[in-house]
């Protein structure tokens, strides 16, 4: 892949575990709408959260090697723990985990999807248990209960049977139920789009997430405020995207963000934020 228009952070290919770690920080560092970052913060939430979160989690994918899938979920939850005390990153682990595995067996964007294939293709009973494990430890928000796949029941043996009955409404799940399919066929390629001359890092970033949030009903805010908030959110979002000029879209973004922080942070897009996430991630690797 050919190095962005500007250069920093995508002059060069990054390791896995610096990849894993910048793209934690990029995502938080951007200021996205209704997220967590240096200019906005929940109560129970800072931005410096996130960046010991990010450096939690930098042992973890140095050890990518010998850990699988749903070890490195879960020793990233558990290191994330220990260090932050509160869910910062577990739809994110969910997603660089695979992503980092697969990696490990290719080195260029096209030969990273199909690599993807085979890592979930390759997912066994233990990364099930591993992963369940990890959600239980991580308590995200709105999870409640299921009749199907609960977290708190016995992990099934077949993790992507889980992922698939929870696609509808979480695209992290969706993306072990197609393959990451999402992040390879329109974010990945969305963010090549917005790095035009003159934009960085974190403009691009702000204006994936918008697009995304204007396609897709965020999961965060589907399970915790319910379809009718979370499809406001999607037509909030398309007024953004929609908006041809500079100024207006501007506007029109404040207005997306004064709504999503109306209501404490239970309109919080999180699930997109992770998708951001990996999307940096993938971009770090395939540098150059």
């Amino acid at each position: 892949m050919n190095a962005a228009p500007f250069s920093y952070p995508f002059d060069r290919q990054w390791s896995i575990t610096a990849a894993a770690q910048l793209a934690c920080v990029l995502e938080a560092t951007a200021p996205k709408v209704g997220n967590v970052h240096p200019g906005a913060a929940f109560a129970d939430m800072k931005y410096g959260d996130f960046l010991k979160s990010a450096s939690a989690i930098g042992p973890v994918f140095a050890k990518v090697s010998g850990l699988s899938v749903g070890e490195l979920v879960l020793e990233g939850v558990v290191a994330t723990r220990a260090n932050v005390g509160i869910n910062t990153n577990l739809g994110t682990l969910l997603l660089l985990a695979p992503l980092a595995k697969a990696w490990t067996l290719r080195t260029s964007l096209a030969d990273l999807h199909a690599a993807i294939q085979v890592v979930l293709s390759g997912l066994t009973h233990n990364d099930s248990k591993a992963i369940y494990e990890a959600i239980r430890i991580a308590k995200p928000g709105g999870l409640g209960e299921s009749s199907q796949h609960d977290v708190h029941a016995e992990a099934p043996v077949d993790l992507l049977v889980a992922m698939r009955h929870a696609a509808a409404t979480d695209a992290v799940a969706a993306q072990y139920a197609n393959g990451f399919a999402d992040l390879f066929e329109r974010l990945v390629p969305w963010f090549d789009e917005a790095q035009s001359p003159g934009v960085d890092v974190f403009e691009a970033t702000c204006l994936v997430q918008v697009r995304w949030l204007a396609e897709e009903c965020d999961g965060l805010i589907f399970r915790k405020c319910g379809p009718q908030i979370a499809t406001e959110v999607q037509s909030l979002a398309r007024r953004v995207v929609e908006a041809e000029e500079v100024d207006c879209r501007r506007a029109r973004m404040c207005e997306l963000d004064d709504y999503l922080r109306s209501d404490g942070h239970r309109r919080n897009p999180g699930t997109t934020a992770d998708l951001i996430a990996a999307t940096l991630f993938v971009k770090l690797l395939c540098s150059m």
